[in-house]
């Protein structure tokens, strides 16, 4: 097959996705790429659902503990700047902002979000609720955009990292994640974790597994974008989700599985790709943690564990790290 030309609209890290991860063994397809106008509509529900406990858990963890999370970012009473990434729509953190409003903390909201969609609907929203607000949005990757917000201002910078988005990393990945921010921030400056915790296996398996069958939507979408965007012909009805959750070593991993042998044309690409019957294709990883693990995190990185704050069944923890 003749490749056609790729629209410029086209994410090209889409492209090279498509092109490097269905020709691996075994097959692969990052979950970052779930996140097209339908799969966040999806996820939303999600989100809601009775099964993914994941959202309500953190939501409770920083309301019930909004208060002493601002003591800890107000040290010395030092004006601070709370920098978000991957901000999306800012549900849970609108609890934090919320308080520090009402307390009439001097700090400075910094989302940072590729996407210049949700950045731009997020802005507008904050404005509405909280019109004098301090805003700094963002349009740039974290890294790029924590450095420049560090050369800009001295302020204490308070990095909030949530919804158990580190779960996604293998665990070198995270390593060098934090090593990163590390190297961006100043000591005293603080980073805000959420961390899905290591629990019964079946409450994780089904969360990731959920009765109204979202999570199986939600993955196959993923197939649906590459058809759109990619002129590919993905047969939906021919791919399955299966969900796994390893207790030993606490990795949820979610695949789609071909139904058939089948051969798939991704036209935009001049690609052509064979699939087995019960060939999978790799599509996340969520990691759970142990307390121990996540001490063991901070240290390895530069950083010292400050805070732990969790919900009533100790299902989700947020985290505070310090840089010394």
């Amino acid at each position: 097959m003749e490749p056609q030309t790729v629209s410029s609209d086209i994410d090209p890290a889409l492209v090279d996705e498509v092109r490097t991860g269905l020709q691996q063994t075994p097959k692969r397809l990052s979950s970052r790429f779930f996140y097209d106008a339908e799969g966040s509509r999806i996820f939303a529900e999600i989100m809601r659902s009775p099964d993914y406990y994941l959202t309500r858990s953190e939501y409770e963890v920083l309301d019930t503990h909004k208060a002493d999370l601002l003591r800890q970012f107000m040290l010395d009473n030092r004006p601070f700047e709370l920098v978000e990434l991957g901000a999306g729509d800012g549900l849970k953190t609108k609890i934090l902002i919320g308080h520090f409003e009402d307390q009439q903390a001097d700090f400075t909201y910094a989302p940072i979000d590729i996407s210049v969609d949700a950045l731009e609907g997020l802005v507008v929203d904050l404005r509405k609720q909280w019109p004098d607000l301090q805003l700094n949005p963002r349009h740039d990757d974290y890294f790029s955009a924590l450095e420049l917000l560090s050369s800009e201002s001295n302020s204490r910078k308070v990095v909030l990292f949530l919804g158990s988005n580190i779960g996604n990393f293998a665990p070198d990945e995270a390593i060098a994640f934090y090593q990163q921010l590390h190297d961006r921030l100043q000591p005293g400056d603080l980073v805000l974790t959420g961390f899905d915790l290591q629990k019964h296996p079946a409450i994780i398996h089904t969360a990731y597994n959920d009765r109204q069958g979202l999570t199986r939507a939600f993955n196959l979408n993923l197939l649906r974008r590459i058809n759109r965007d990619l002129d590919a012909n993905f047969d939906l009805a021919a791919f399955d989700h299966y969900e796994t959750y390893n207790p030993e070593n606490g990795e949820a991993r979610s695949y789609l599985v071909s139904q058939k042998a089948q051969t798939v044309d991704v036209n935009a690409l001049g690609m052509q790709v064979p699939f087995q019957y019960g060939e999978i294709i790799h599509t996340e990883i969520s990691r759970k943690f142990t307390r121990n693990q996540i001490e063991e995190l901070a240290r390895q990185t530069g950083f010292a564990m400050t805070g732990w704050f969790t919900d009533g069944k100790s299902y989700f923890a947020d985290v505070v790290f310090e840089k010394h």
